[in-house]
Parts: structure tokens; sequence; C-alpha cells
């Protein structure tokens, strides 16, 4: 089985809705985001994927958000701006576009991170 690893970032405010603590007030990350692809193939120059097409897509998806007020988009008016439901909607946003894709994982900080993988039972 091959991996193909590639990442990128943005940045953005949100709040949290309904969270006690200091994340229920207006705040910033510059965000850290990594999607995996899997494949048993390779293609005959020996790839899975261009890392430059997985970036393009990626950065594609990014842009959206990228120096946005997250809780202010659609997808977010009623889903709460976590990492978790950030990295669901990426991988949401990316499926179609590359079948192969087997999760996404972004990070708000160095220390914090979550994955999205979508269950295959």
């Amino acid at each position: 089985m091959f991996n193909l690893k590639v990442g990128s970032s943005f940045s953005s405010a949100h709040n949290l809705r309904g969270y006690k603590g200091k994340c229920e007030d207006l705040h910033g990350h510059n965000w850290r985001v990594e999607i995996t692809v899997k494949s048993n193939k390779l293609d005959n120059i020996g790839m899975v994927l261009d890392f430059k097409y997985l970036k393009n897509k990626l950065n594609a998806v990014l842009d959206k958000m990228d120096h946005k007020y997250l809780n202010k988009l659609s997808i977010f008016k009623k889903a709460n701006p976590t990492s978790e439901h950030i990295a669901k909607y990426i991988y949401g946003q990316l499926k179609s576009q590359i079948p192969l894709l087997s999760c996404v994982t972004v990070w708000e900080n160095s220390t914090s991170a979550a994955t999205y993988e979508p269950s295959t039972f």
C-alpha cells in the first residue's frame, strides 16, 4: 500500500457556539491541513498521483476559508467550525476530485489536530 501526503495551510477566525471557555470567544488559528491518499497501484511512471495535482486541489478548497470568519460561511452556520467539522468539510470537497483520498487532518496548533476518515463499516 502506498500512502501519499501533502499539506498546506490557511488562516482564519472562528468561535465555538455552546462551548464554555476561551474558545467561545472570537479567536484565530493558522491552520495546517494534511491530506492522505492511498493506493495499491502506481501509474506507468511509478506514481500514485502527482503531488502538484493534490496540492492544487487542496489549496482551491483552503482558499475559500483563508482569512475568513468561518462562522459566517454557509457550511458552518449550523455546524460549529471545530477542527473535526473542518476536516470533514475538506474531505467532502475533495473526495469527488481525488477518489483515492483516505483522510484529512486539520491542525489548529502544533499539538492539537483532528482527522476525518470515513467509516468503512
